[in-house]
């Protein structure tokens, strides 16, 4: 199994992306992981937010094949522990999943052509984080869901 998170937009914070780096790297070591940044979009101010999620929509169903499980970080989605979350992992890892696809939209989250092709979304949190911000907190959970799985020192049950 490969695993991809897919982002819309560059992060202009050097913090954030140092931290996404050192996940990225320690990711690797149990999985093919790699993220897309697709483009932001130009003139947002004279665009809807509907014409922007269409939009961001239209760039990010080009990114989906044909047998990859899409998930979407979505406020609305499943909440997890670490360790149910791991536990998910698991089970899309035995199910045969080829690309485990990890999506953050946009500002105003997701067109309902995205949500439609997308096989379930996860919330990390009923707070509102970042878009931006998401990448290090998720990139960081699904590191320490690998670890979990591995029984490596880095969880602590508590």
């Amino acid at each position: 199994m490969t695993a991809d998170l897919i982002v819309v937009g560059k992060t202009d914070s050097e913090a954030v992306n140092a931290l996404v780096n050192t996940y990225l790297k320690r990711i690797n070591r149990y999985v093919k992981f790699s993220i897309i940044t697709l483009p932001d979009l130009r003139n947002t101010k004279s665009l809807s937010e509907e014409t922007q999620k269409r939009q961001e929509g239209e760039m990010l169903l080009k990114q989906f094949g044909e047998g990859d499980w899409v998930v979407l970080l979505d406020e609305r989605g499943e909440e997890f522990r670490s360790v149910e979350f791991a536990a998910w992992l698991q089970k899309r890892m035995n199910s045969g999943v080829k690309r485990l696809v990890f999506v953050i939209g946009g500002p105003y989250g997701f067109s309902p052509e995205v949500y439609e092709r997308s096989n379930g979304s996860i919330s990390l949190s009923r707070m509102t984080f970042s878009h931006q911000l998401v990448r290090a907190i998720f990139t960081e959970q699904l590191y320490r869901g690998f670890a979990i799985l591995r029984n490596e020192p880095y969880h602590h049950e508590g």
